[in-house]
C-alpha cells in the first residue's frame, strides 16, 4: 500500500509540473481543529475566514482514539494535487489514505451557510437549512465542494459552520476537522459575477457604447482592463471623478483597437442607410453627425449626410457639410451633385448651374449617368414637398 501510494503522490506531482495553475490552495488561511465531543452532544465549529476568491473547498473530518495521530495533515496531501479537478479524477483516495484511523467512534454532521442557522442546529438537531448533511454515522469523511455545484459556497461566503453530533453513547471522542480553501487568482482580486456585472451594466450607458449596434465585446474590453489595474476594493475607494476617467481612459483604449472602432462606425453607416430607405432622415444625420463628429467621416459620409439635410430643409446646414466634404475630395460627383442642389435650393441658381452643367456628361457611379442622377433628385425633392422655380430649368439644362 506504501508503496502504490507513493507512485500516485509522485505521479500527482508530475501533473502539477505541467498544470496550468489558475489559482492556489491556501494553507495559510486553512483550518485545521481538534475538538473533543463528549457523549450524545452536539457541537459547532466554525471555519477560518474563507480568503476572497475561494471558489472550491476541500474538507476532511477525522474521529481518532485518544492516543492516535493523524499521519499527515490535509495540507501537505493536496500540496500533491495540483488543482481541485484533480481531486474528482481520483486522487482524492489519497486524503482518505492518508488518515490513521482505527476504533469505531463515529459522528453524523452537518455544514451551515451562516451562524444563525449552526446555532439552530446545536440547539435543536435541526438539519433541514443545511447545504450538506451526513445522517449516515462516519469514522472518517472528506469532499470537496465547489461554488457552481454546492450552495454551501457563494461569491459572499465568509466562512463554514460544522454542526458534529457524537454517535457514542458512553465515552467521548476526537474529532479532527481539516479545511482548505481553494482560491482563484483572479476572484481572488474581489471581481465577482456581480461586481463585473456592474461594470459592464455602466459601461454600456455610456456614450461610446450607446454608438454600437453591440456594444458587449467593447464592454468586456472595458471591464479587462479595469480588472488588470485594479483590485474592486481599490476601484470602489476611488473618488467617484477617478472613476469616470479610470472609465473613459478604458473606453478610449477600448474603442481604438482597430476592431472596434472599425465595426462601431460601419454600423451607423448601415444604420443611416436603413434610416434614409424609411424616410427617417433626421434619425440618419444623427448617426451620420456621430461620425463626423468623431473625425471618422469621409467624403461620402459628407454627401449622404448634406442629402439628409436637404431632404430636411435644412440647405444652410446642408451646404456646409457638403462643403466640408468638398474639402475632402472635390471630384467626388455625389459630393458635387449634392452641393448643386444644396446651391439651387439656397437661391443660389448661377453657383448651382455651373455644376449641374460641368458634369452632366459624366457618371456619378460606375451605372448611373450624372443626368438620371438629377432626374431622380429632383423626383425625391418632389415627392417630399421641396418645391423650387428652377427645377424644370435645371431639367433643361442639363440635357442641352
Amino acid at each position: 500500500m506504501t508503496k502504490k501510494l507513493l507512485l500516485f503522490i509522485t505521479f500527482l506531482s508530475a501533473v502539477n509540473t505541467f498544470a496550468q495553475q489558475d489559482g492556489y490552495w491556501d494553507k495559510d488561511r486553512s483550518t485545521t481543529k481538534e475538538i473533543n465531543v463528549s457523549a450524545r452532544d452536539r457541537i459547532v465549529i466554525k471555519t477560518e475566514d474563507l480568503p476572497l476568491g475561494t471558489t472550491e473547498i476541500v474538507y476532511r473530518i477525522t474521529l481518532l482514539d485518544e492516543n492516535q495521530q493523524l499521519a499527515s495533515s490535509l495540507v501537505s496531501v493536496l500540496k500533491s494535487i495540483p488543482d481541485p479537478t484533480g481531486i474528482s479524477q481520483g486522487s482524492a483516495g489519497a486524503v482518505f489514505i492518508l488518515s490513521k484511523i482505527s476504533g469505531d467512534d463515529k459522528c453524523t454532521y452537518a455544514i451551515f451557510p451562516t451562524d444563525k442557522l449552526a446555532v439552530e442546529y446545536k440547539d435543536s438537531g435541526k438539519t433541514l437549512e443545511s447545504c450538506l448533511i451526513q445522517d449516515t454515522p462516519v469514522s472518517k469523511d472528506a469532499k470537496r465542494l465547489s461554488i457552481d455545484k454546492s450552495s454551501c459556497l457563494s461569491d459572499n461566503s465568509s466562512a463554514l459552520w460544522f454542526g458534529f453530533e457524537s454517535k457514542n453513547w458512553i465515552m467521548k471522542q476526537k474529532i479532527i476537522l481539516e479545511v482548505v480553501p481553494w482560491v482563484d487568482k483572479k476572484l481572488s482580486r474581489g471581481w465577482s459575477v456581480d461586481n463585473r456585472k456592474m461594470i459592464i451594466d455602466q459601461c454600456k450607458t455610456s456614450n461610446m457604447a450607446q454608438k454600437m449596434t453591440n456594444s458587449d465585446n467593447f464592454c468586456v474590453c472595458v471591464l479587462d482592463k479595469i480588472q488588470s489595474k485594479y483590485r474592486y476594493q481599490e476601484f470602489q475607494k476611488l473618488l467617484p471623478v477617478e472613476r469616470s476617467k479610470v472609465f473613459k481612459d478604458a473606453g478610449d483604449s477600448c474603442f481604438s483597437e482597430t476592431s472596434t472602432s472599425s465595426a462601431v462606425y460601419s454600423d451607423l453607416r448601415k444604420e443611416a442607410s436603413l434610416l434614409i430607405k424609411k424616410g427617417k432622415y433626421g434619425d440618419a444625420i444623427a448617426k451620420l453627425g456621430i461620425i463626423i463628429n468623431d473625425g471618422k467621416g469621409t467624403v461620402l459620409d459628407y454627401s449622404t449626410i448634406g442629402n439628409s439635410y436637404l431632404m430636411t430643409k435644412q440647405y444652410g446646414k446642408a451646404l456646409k457639410y457638403l462643403l466640408d466634404g468638398e474639402k475632402l475630395d472635390n471630384i467626388e460627383l455625389l459630393v458635387q451633385l449634392n452641393l448643386a442642389h444644396a446651391y439651387l435650393l439656397n437661391d443660389n441658381y448661377k453657383e448651382a448651374k455651373k455644376i449641374y452643367k460641368k458634369y452632366q456628361n459624366q457618371n456619378v457611379t460606375d451605372s448611373l449617368s450624372w443626368v438620371q442622377k438629377t432626374e431622380q433628385d429632383i423626383e425625391a425633392f418632389k415627392k417630399a414637398g421641396i418645391k423650387n422655380e428652377d427645377f424644370e430649368k435645371v431639367l433643361k439644362l442639363i440635357k442641352e
